[in-house]
């Protein structure tokens, strides 16, 4: 069997330019969110549980075989919840004594209250947190987490990480006509996290039927055989009213995956 690597692409990202992606989960596909519209497709392994999955030289390894000259960022991301991985932190102060190259990391906020994993995130310069829903039952259908989590849990987490973390934060929000009507909600939770930037997305890709790996950097031709369920998004102009509104009522840097990709 050929060796998968956990450093892939770099892939364009409308939100960072080009990307190299880290995965340190790899094996399959783990996290403590099974959205509805995840890249990945149904969640393999629902966890909000913090093990090693792949080792830190194995990264390193990849990382110095992998395209990293010709990235604009490292993003931690791929095959789920990059927090759940314990070895995060020193994957990212590893890859930093190569290369200078901005970090990201990708989180859905569950584990954000662990003091061992904000430490973690302190190397970041950038920190991406995704927030779909203004209220908790539009949480659980479109997120579906793991048993126990709260978005108000969710909420207590990034307030608290957004006091303690220096770097840059942002705030993903993932627009489908089912939470269209969350922008009221979602504009007083912005108000009080106030982030550095909120990022407006709508479900381009579509929803893999099943798990493959390389989902993880999005749909490419090698993923093309496996059966994929088209998402609904929601349209030009109701990305711009969105975004009018909430650039109204936040002040706040807001972007759009439409500015972005057309």
């Amino acid at each position: 069997m050929s060796h998968v690597s956990t450093v892939y692409g770099p892939v364009l990202s409308w939100r960072v330019g080009m990307s190299l992606g880290v995965d340190l989960i790899l094996e399959t596909s783990v996290c403590s969110f099974n959205c509805i519209y995840c890249q990945l497709g149904k969640i393999q392994r629902l966890s909000n549980e913090r093990r090693l999955f792949v080792s830190t030289d194995q990264v390193i390894q990849d990382f110095r075989a992998s395209l990293w000259r010709e990235a604009d960022i490292i993003t931690y991301s791929g095959s789920g919840e990059p927090t759940l991985a314990v070895n995060l932190g020193e994957c990212a102060r590893e890859i930093r004594k190569i290369a200078s190259i901005p970090q990201l990391a990708l989180t859905n906020g569950t584990l954000l209250d662990q003091l061992a994993v904000m430490d973690d995130l302190s190397v970041m310069d950038k920190v991406f947190v995704k927030l779909d829903a203004g209220e908790e039952e539009m949480f659980q259908r479109i997120n579906r987490p793991v048993k126990g989590i709260s978005l108000a849990k969710i909420l207590e987490n990034i307030r608290n990480f957004r006091q303690n973390y220096n770097g840059y934060l942002g705030i993903q929000v993932m627009f489908l006509p089912t939470n269209l009507q969350q922008r009221e909600k979602l504009a007083q939770i912005l108000l009080e996290i106030h982030p550095d930037e909120a990022q407006l997305n709508t479900p381009k890709r579509p929803y893999p039927k099943y798990w493959h790996v390389s989902s993880r950097g999005g749909h490419t031709e090698e993923l093309r055989e496996y059966e994929s369920i088209p998402l609904r998004t929601i349209s030009v102009a109701e990305a711009q009213t969105v975004e009018d509104y909430l650039r109204r009522e936040t002040g706040l840097k807001i972007v759009s995956v439409y500015k972005h990709c057309g």
